[in-house]
């Protein structure tokens, strides 16, 4: 018999971002694929849990939960005490943190260690809570979900995690949100940013070092040095921290135009993605990639770099770079002046979107937590 999994949701942030797609394309296909589920949530998303899975026992947790401390102590308490009331077989955290004594087998999704590895990139006051999460969960969950090779290995090498106790599990895209977007699309989003069709490069993310952005600027600026019709850089995405940023923007000649419209709400990313003349990510480490795929799958040209698990995301549809001003600047370059190659990566990418979707990540997900609840009765009886 499948097991009952208790998903919890209770870290997903009010934008949603990353974490929020991860769990609400997870959650859709664990729903649609007849799963046995339960979720904990916070109390203002209990009702959109419902409509995603309907059917599934949504307990939302109290009040206090939109706070990260109060929810990290809940978490060791409030959701075993959760488990218990649903019956839960397995408890699936999708994000490093997990009870130390929940009583249950339990999966952790671990979704990147580059903060291991090059720490310099990540907001210090997060970084040393979680690391020594991430360690606990490496050490004493049941298993553990990596959503690339490239991260199940770091673990390994990093961590010393077991690697027979390491799931892989790619994310989806939703190809119904994600998609090639119509004229109207396009020019909704272009006028919506005042571009009124001028061309545009475009950057989503939040603004922190890994993902490289003020290298992003200064590689721009040297690609459209001299060109009359220039294209404008589109900075979107939530907040984040980079010091240098502001520094890179200093530089930027006043002929050149760089808009930061702040979080662009979903239903206008395909015509963000799609009317770009190019979609850069140079990121310095991902434990994915999603923004990547998700621009793929709308039919957009990516640049991106060849670090951790992104060439395992864009293989040979996307174009790739180092991650220095220079080597930015080139491919850009490179790009900008070949539509055929633009357009050439843009059906590449749209067709290699389709090999991803959250139903396969969703029989990985089931298979991982069938090893769970299988690997802890085992332990149990020795």
């Amino acid at each position: 018999m499948a097991p009952r999994i208790l998903l919890d949701a209770t870290a997903v942030p009010a934008d949603r971002g990353g974490l929020g797609r991860y769990v609400d394309g997870l959650l859709c296909a664990l729903h649609r694929q007849g799963a046995d589920l339960a979720v904990a949530c916070q109390r203002a998303d209990a009702e959109r849990y419902e409509g995603l899975a309907p059917g599934a026992q949504v307990v939302a947790g109290p009040a206090t939960l939109s706070h990260r401390a109060t929810r990290l102590a809940w978490e060791q308490s409030g959701l075993p005490h959760v488990a218990r009331r649903v019956a839960a077989d397995v408890i699936h955290l999708p994000t490093y943190t997990m009870p130390v004594s929940a009583g249950l087998p339990t999966v952790v999704t671990i979704h990147d260690v580059t903060l291991f590895a090059e720490p310099e990139l990540h907001d210090p006051v997060r970084t040393s809570y979680i690391k020594s999460a991430t360690r606990t969960a490496a050490r004493r969950a049941t298993r553990l979900i990596a959503p690339s090779r490239a991260t199940r290995d770091e673990l390994v090498r990093i961590l010393g995690a077991d690697p027979s106790h390491i799931d892989v599990a790619y994310h989806g895209v939703d190809h119904e949100v994600f998609h090639r977007p119509s004229e109207p699309e396009v020019k909704h989003v272009s006028d919506r940013l005042g571009l009124h069709g001028r061309p545009y490069i475009a950057y989503l993310g939040a603004l922190e070092p890994r993902k490289n952005v003020p290298n992003l600027i200064r590689g721009w600026v040297r690609a459209c040095a001299g060109r009359e019709d220039a294209p404008a850089l589109v900075l979107a995405g939530s907040g984040g921290w980079d010091d240098e940023i502001d520094a890179a923007l200093a530089t930027v000649p006043l002929e050149l135009r760089v808009l930061r419209p702040g979080y662009l709400p979903w239903p206008a990313l395909p015509g963000f993605f799609g009317g770009a003349l190019v979609v850069a990510l140079p990121s310095r480490g991902e434990g994915f990639g999603l923004p990547v795929l998700e621009a793929m799958s709308c039919g957009a040209p990516v640049l991106t770099t060849h670090r951790g698990p992104l060439p395992e995301v864009g293989g040979e549809a996307v174009a790739y770079t180092e991650p220095d001003p220079d080597g930015i600047g080139a491919a850009l370059t490179a790009l900008i002046d070949d539509p055929a190659r633009r357009a050439e990566l843009a059906d590449a990418a749209h067709t290699r979107s389709e090999r991803f979707s959250w139903s396969a990540s969703a029989e990985a997900h089931m298979a991982s937590y069938q090893r769970a609840v299988d690997q802890y009765a085992a332990a149990r009886t020795h």
